[in-house]
């Protein structure tokens, strides 16, 4: 059996951040969730909305807009998490990701893509692998990898309190 690196993946799964439109590489994309509730971490970073219970596992959330110094998400009917494989130092790491709306899968041609500004551009470059062009406007397209540190994944997955851990597979 042949395996695919993510990287030769050419869709991309959209959703909207405010009213802008960004798209991760639907290799990462594990699944996508209406919202539940999410149980609170105290002394969390601000961006971490919390976890849930993932069949049996916990899962880390976290609100991408104010990872990305945007305003924190206003919850709709519309919004979703998006539950993703982040992969730093190579380990892996699974995380749910607050979106506003999920607008779509995408195929994108490797040629099509366009760089990334590196000046004059509210998100940090280095979490962007590129641009592409559609209609007037322009699809943001994450490097999911990147948009967190390596401490960063370490302080969501391991800084669970044992307590809500037990509370929350117990459900």
């Amino acid at each position: 059996m042949i395996k695919l690196k993510v990287s030769d993946i050419n869709s991309y799964l959209s959703f909207k951040l405010g009213e802008e439109e960004f798209a991760v590489n639907a290799g990462r994309v594990l699944s996508i969730l209406e919202m539940i509730k999410i149980t609170e971490v105290p002394q969390s970073p601000s961006f971490m909305k919390g976890i849930i219970n993932l069949r049996g596992r916990v899962l880390p959330v976290i609100d991408i807009s104010m990872k990305l110094g945007m305003q924190p998400t206003v919850f709709t009917s519309n919004t979703c998490i998006v539950v993703m494989e982040v992969e730093m130092d190579n380990t892996s790491a699974r995380l749910g990701v607050i979106v506003d709306s999920v607008q779509a899968v995408i195929e994108v041609e490797k040629e099509k893509v366009l760089d990334a500004p590196k000046i004059g551009s509210r998100y940090k470059a280095e979490f962007l692998e590129g641009i592409i062009q559609q209609g007037d406007g322009f699809i943001m397209l994450f490097d999911i990898d990147k948009v967190f540190s390596s401490m960063e994944i370490v302080a969501l997955t391991q800084s669970t309190p044992t307590t809500l851990v037990e509370q929350l597979s117990d459900k």
